[in-house]
């Protein structure tokens, strides 16, 4: 290790044993930025044969190009090379694999209706992804020159961009500690690569109504934890209890918190309910952003969308089961549907709750989530100008 790397880690070390704020830890990580201008490109000299649209499943499909960057501790980050998509080498003994030092985010590129692709709020991502990688005490960048290599890497691969109905280009960037070392410490290294592919719905279900299976012995987040950022280790422990739910004929787990059951996400969407309030009042609520649940972007621009409406009010505040229950009772919930990157909005049309099956009774004409759906795919696909999108 450079010298220079050595007294860092050191300095690193002898804060964190004495309980020191962690921003100076993230301070001392963060060494720049890689830059759009020094990117290296290397196609493939054999491309593979593209799937058939009526066949694209989620993240099974990938395209021929990668991106990737690396960084160390003493030399910051190197220069952002596209070349042919391939299998990483890393040391058996890298702290991703035994540490889960790793985070990624979730994005889509759209072939519009002029045939121009677009990206859909990808700073938003970026953002989300600093402040995960602050998290994980990983080395930050500037989002602006990885959203540029990221553009650069869907032109290489412009033609694999599906154009069918509900399809698109899933982009996956990815950082990963990976310094062969055991030890529950910094990183001393990291790899940075975004990797891309044609995507159909993410459920089988495409858009039809799903049922959600809620028991609160399982947890997905609470307070002071890492619910709130796009970790992979968040998202491991969840599919034991996605298995559970399959077992009982549900589709995905609402996550519920707290004594009193307040529901939080759904899969790996964010959850929204459209009801009449015990005030009277139409409103749409969705939990806040409180650490318990991921700042999405898809739930950040149908708040958006929905206070530029101004048709009903718009509420980011805990809500409960017992709410929930008494307002069906009461004929008062209109619709319940997960909002997320992979699905737009997914309605939903019962809740197993401890034993019994909670119908939504607007199953079946479900108004506001379909004019959700509408208004972003309108945008993302061009059929309606926004400053939320950004041209390939």
């Amino acid at each position: 290790m450079a010298a220079i790397g050595r007294k860092v880690f050191d300095k690193i070390s002898y804060h964190l044993k004495n309980g020191h704020n962690v921003k100076f830890v993230r301070n001392i990580s963060n060494s720049g930025t890689f830059k759009y201008a020094d990117l290296e490109i290397t196609t493939t000299t054999n491309p593979q044969e593209k799937p058939a649209p009526e066949k694209l499943l989620f993240g099974h499909h990938f395209t021929d190009h990668m991106l990737h960057v690396d960084w160390s501790m003493s030399k910051g980050w190197g220069k952002p090379h596209i070349g042919p998509l391939q299998n990483i080498s890393i040391h058996p003994a890298a702290k991703v694999l035994h540490y889960g030092a790793e985070l990624f985010e979730g994005m889509k590129a759209y072939k519009g209706i002029d045939e121009k692709i677009r990206l859909f709020r990808p700073m938003e991502n970026m953002k989300r992804m600093n402040k995960t990688a602050e998290r994980c005490a990983l080395p930050t960048f500037d989002g602006t020159e990885l959203v540029k290599c990221i553009k650069k890497l869907i032109s290489v691969d412009a033609d694999w961009v599906p154009t069918t109905q509900n399809s698109s280009l899933y982009i996956r960037p990815t950082l990963i500690g990976n310094d062969p070392t055991l030890g529950v410490s910094l990183s001393h290294n990291a790899m940075l690569f975004v990797i891309l592919g044609p995507v159909g719905s993410y459920f089988t279900t495409g858009l039809d109504p799903v049922t959600l299976f809620a028991d609160p012995k399982y947890v997905r987040a609470w307070p002071g934890g890492c619910g709130n950022y796009k970790m992979g280790s968040n998202y491991a422990p969840t599919v034991q209890v996605q298995a559970k739910a399959v077992e009982s004929n549900c589709h995905q787990v609402l996550w519920l918190f707290g004594d009193d059951h307040q529901l939080t996400e759904v899969g790996t969407m964010n959850l929204f309910m459209y009801w009449t309030n015990e005030q009277g009042e139409d409103e749409l609520i969705t939990h806040p952003l409180d650490g318990l649940v991921l700042p999405g972007i898809t739930r950040s621009s149908l708040i958006k969308v929905a206070e530029k409406w101004g048709e009903f009010k718009v509420t980011e505040k805990p809500y409960t089961m017992k709410q929930v229950i008494k307002a069906l009772k009461e004929n008062r919930v209109k619709e319940i549907f997960g909002a997320g990157t992979a699905c737009v909005v997914c309605p939903v049309k019962e809740i197993l709750y401890q034993g019994e099956m909670l119908k939504i009774p607007a199953v079946g004409e479900p108004k506001l989530s379909m004019r959700f759906y509408d208004e972003l795919t309108d945008i993302q696909l061009g059929k309606k100008e926004s400053e939320w999108t950004e041209l390939i």
